[in-house]
C-alpha cells in the first residue's frame, strides 16, 4: 500500500511538473505519453489535481496549471528568496558586482532580493522591490529566453546580456534559475564598468544552477 501510493503522488507531481514546463498546455494523451501511462491514470490523476485547484481545463480540452498551483508558488517566493542571499553574496563578492535575485510577477520583473560587493570603490545601487518589463533588462530577458527554450523555440541559452542604454539602465548579465518550476526566476548581475561577459557571465550561470540545487530544482522526464 506505501509503495502504490507513493506512486500515485510521485505520478501527480510530475504532471505539475510536466504543466509547469507547458505553458501551452497538454492534451491528455501528451501527458500519458510522457509518464509512460494509459490515458486511464492521466485522468484519474487529474480529477485529483482539480479538486485541490492545481490544475484545470481549457476551452480546448488542454490541461494547465491552476490558481492553486499559483497559490503555492506565491508562498514559494519568500523560500527562494532566502535561500538566495548567501549564493548572491558569494557573486557579488566574486565580479565586483551587485547581484540580484528576479522573479516574474504577472508581466513584470520584481526583484526581490540584492547583494552588494563590499571592497569595490562604487557599484550600483540596486533596491529590492525595482520592477521593470520583462524585456527591458538582462533579468527579464534571460527569464523569457527560458520560457522560449522550454516551448522548443529555442535552443537553451546560458547567460543573457544586456548592454544598458547609458541613462536608465546599467549593463547587466542573468541567467535563469533552472528547473525550479514553482517560481520563474533569474540571478544576475549590474555593473558601471565594462563587464568581462564570457567570464562572469559563466560566474551567473553558475550562481543560478547553484540556487537550483540548493532549493532541490529537479528537471521532470518522462516516468
Amino acid at each position: 500500500m506505501v509503495a502504490e501510493t507513493s506512486q500515485i503522488l510521485d505520478r501527480g507531481l510530475k504532471v505539475l511538473a510536466l504543466l509547469a514546463d507547458a505553458p501551452e498546455g497538454m492534451s491528455v494523451p501528451d501527458i500519458a505519453t510522457r509518464l509512460g501511462v494509459n490515458r486511464t491514470v492521466v485522468y484519474r490523476i487529474l480529477a485529483t489535481l482539480g479538486q485541490h485547484g492545481l490544475i484545470r481545463r481549457d476551452v480546448n480540452g488542454r490541461t494547465r496549471l491552476g490558481l492553486g498551483a499559483l497559490q503555492l508558488a506565491r508562498r514559494a517566493q519568500p523560500l527562494v528568496r532566502d535561500a538566495a542571499v548567501p549564493c548572491l553574496r558569494r557573486l557579488a563578492e566574486e565580479t565586483g558586482a551587485t547581484a540580484h535575485l528576479t522573479i516574474v510577477d504577472g508581466m513584470e520583473a520584481l526583484v526581490v532580493a540584492v547583494a552588494e560587493p563590499t571592497w569595490t570603490d562604487y557599484h550600483v545601487a540596486y533596491r529590492v522591490g525595482s520592477r521593470h518589463a520583462l524585456d527591458a533588462g538582462a533579468a527579464g530577458l534571460a527569464i523569457l529566453a527560458a520560457r522560449r527554450t522550454i516551448a522548443g523555440l529555442d535552443a537553451a541559452t546560458t547567460y543573457v546580456y544586456a548592454p544598458g542604454d547609458g541613462r536608465h539602465t546599467v549593463p547587466g548579465i542573468a541567467a535563469a534559475v533552472p528547473h525550479l518550476a514553482a517560481v520563474e526566476s533569474s540571478v544576475g548581475i549590474v555593473s558601471l564598468g565594462n563587464l568581462d561577459t564570457e567570464h562572469v557571465g559563466a560566474r551567473v550561470a553558475e550562481a543560478a544552477a547553484e540556487l537550483s540545487e540548493e532549493l532541490g530544482g529537479v528537471h521532470v522526464s518522462a516516468a
